[in-house]
């Protein structure tokens, strides 16, 4: 393919890093490709690279229940994405640099495409954890170019309009994830359910891969990169011995091994720093220049993005699972009701500069009070509906969070990097989209911990909520009174271990026992099934809707606190404001 491309475009080459646009390589464009294809090209690999890491948030529940998946896995799923996309984003910087940025963004769109082929197929859920990491990588070897390819390939004057559309790109296929997913899922396309949210991604990777094995003009900065592949490693061992106990410990009852991944992950971690300080040091090529970590405001800011980021994809898994197994919304109606929070992020991007020329870096207090008022607002809603909570009910205070995202998300990498020089602009920003993804993927694990223990903590009392309504029913069904106590602690019991089970969409051994008595009870016919229409057509759906919102409300709290502690560290950034120049529209 690259042979392909040589006999076309010759490369243009200047000794400068590629991370990042105030730092990528200028030369003329050598090309007769339209820039705004080339531009088209490349957006659809940015679009089908964010839109994969909310997409799936919506299918969670068809998920499961095709594939027998417990929690823990399902969390990998999402979290697995987005800490692979993390681990390879500033090594795909330096390999695009080092081998062509065309070349690895080639490369990049092919292992995506194929890897979402993999998801689509995926008979069980490791095949498909293991899919959604190979697609995580291969998204972080695409990300890193775009930015270069779009300063290559358009004049000065017509990057700035550009680089608009990358940022309208980023804002889009943030609002369009959850509904895209969940119109995909209800529509079942040739009966694939939600398979087709990853077969999607497989015609239109081909379509960008062709075209742009012919359009998309190829270059690299001067000189051989060293590749910090070491370092790599270790960033990724330390992340994932971190991640992937908290996501599935639970599961398999916190074993040793889990306690042991923990205990070694910060020293892992610590090796890596120590590791990334020495190839500094020795000017070795290190993957993250650590000498920018003794500017202050820099590293205050990637703390603040970290725990910012670790609050709004997690909040989205819970809310989606909320909506659609707590509430039995479809797919397409669960993703309705993340509107209201997409929209106000629209707009709060729109408002963003103008907002950070008037208030600086104190902007990012401003979308952290937002968030915090926003998740409060929606603990109000739920604490007031009860039970009888309806999606729509959220769309006011989740407006009100999204202008709060919108205020920190779209001037976060301007504040952040106002006191970094030109050169190292690129490592920078390198860093800072690592720490967004990482923060996703830790808050998704943490969460996960929380709201997964809580729906089995909160079972009993979400099953007693049930009984009234449960023993009208049996006493209209003829069932005598002395016999419905048995009933109902069966009822109960069974409603207790589904809700402990890693597996939603098994039938705990308790519940089938109780099945089978039921069936061999001499009861007449009518009253066996007006039992079972009172036990699974009513109280079940009655308690766990109950056990999900009770559960969601009290996981909340841990998102406000996420919210409250990105605040405080955002009031120690310095109070500077910055030039109109200095904010980019779309952020990062």
């Amino acid at each position: 393919m690259e042979d392909t491309m040589d006999a076309h475009f010759q490369p243009a080459r200047t000794g400068q890093t590629a991370n990042h646009p105030a730092t990528a390589n200028t030369g003329e464009r050598r090309t007769g490709a339209s820039p705004w294809a080339v531009l088209a090209i490349i957006l659809t690999a940015v679009f089908m690279q964010l839109l994969d890491t909310t997409i799936t948030m919506v299918g969670v529940p068809s998920i499961q229940a095709s594939l027998h998946s417990s929690f823990g896995e399902i969390q990998l799923v999402v979290a697995g994405y987005m800490l692979a996309f993390a681990c390879v984003l500033v090594t795909g910087g330096s390999l695009g640099s080092s081998y062509g940025r065309k070349r690895m963004f080639l490369w990049g769109m092919a292992g995506f495409t194929i890897a979402s082929a993999a998801c689509g197929a995926a008979p069980d859920a490791l095949t498909l954890i293991v899919a959604r990491v190979v697609q995580g990588m291969c998204s972080g070897l695409m990300f890193p170019q775009v930015l270069s390819i779009i300063q290559v390939v358009f004049r000065k004057d017509q990057r700035t309009r550009a680089i608009g559309l990358y940022g309208a790109t980023i804002g889009l296929a943030t609002i369009l994830g959850p509904v895209t997913g969940g119109g995909l899922i209800d529509l079942n396309i040739a009966g694939w359910s939600w398979r087709s949210i990853f077969f999607v991604n497989v015609p239109i990777g081909l379509a960008a891969l062709a075209l742009g094995a012919f359009m998309i003009p190829e270059s690299r900065q001067d000189g051989h990169r060293r590749i910090d592949l070491p370092g790599a490693a270790l960033l990724g061992t330390g992340l994932f011995l971190l991640v992937l106990p908290l996501v599935i410990g639970r599961d398999q009852g916190w074993p040793a091994w889990s306690f042991a991944c923990l205990a070694v992950s910060p020293f892992v971690l610590v090796a890596f720093a120590l590791y990334e300080r020495r190839r500094t040091d020795q000017d070795a090529g290190p993957l993250i220049d650590t000498t920018l970590f003794r500017l202050r405001p820099f590293t205050v800011g990637l703390i603040v993005c970290l725990v910012f980021f670790t609050g709004i994809p997690s909040f989205f898994m819970i809310l989606l699972l909320t909506l659609r197994a707590g509430l039995g919304y479809s797919p397409v109606k669960a993703g309705a009701v993340t509107l209201g929070f997409a929209v106000a992020l629209a707009i709060g991007s729109a408002r963003s500069a103008a907002v950070t020329r008037r208030l600086g870096t104190r902007v990012l207090i401003v979308g952290c009070a937002l968030m915090i008022i926003g998740q409060l607002g929606v603990i109000a809603v739920m604490d007031g509906a009860g039970t009888g909570l309806q999606g729509w009910q959220l769309l006011a205070p989740m407006f009100v969070a999204g202008l709060g995202g919108g205020f920190f998300i779209a001037p976060v990498t301007s504040v952040v990097l106002a006191g970094i020089t030109a050169k190292d602009s690129g490592a920078a920003s390198g860093a800072l989209a690592t720490v967004q993804q990482v923060g996703a993927a830790l808050g998704i694990a943490v969460v996960g911990v929380i709201f997964f223990g809580l729906l089995g903590t909160n079972a009993s009392t979400s099953s007693a909520s049930a009984v009234p309504q449960l023993r009208n029913e049996l006493t209209v069904a003829g069932v005598p009174e002395q016999q419905q106590p048995v009933i109902v602690a069966k009822f109960d019991a069974c409603f207790s271990a589904r809700a402990h089970s890693t597996d939603p969409s098994a039938t705990p051994a308790v519940c089938q026992q109780t099945q089978r008595q039921l069936a061999a009870s001499p009861a007449p016919a009518a009253v066996k099934t007006a039992v079972a229409q009172a036990i699974d057509g009513h109280a079940v759906p009655a308690a766990r809707l109950d056990d999900f919102t009770q559960s969601m409300r009290s996981t909340l709290w841990w998102q406000v606190a996420v919210f409250a502690l990105a605040l405080v560290l955002a009031s120690r950034l310095p109070k500077v404001r910055l030039d109109t120049a200095d904010t980019m529209a779309g952020g990062a």
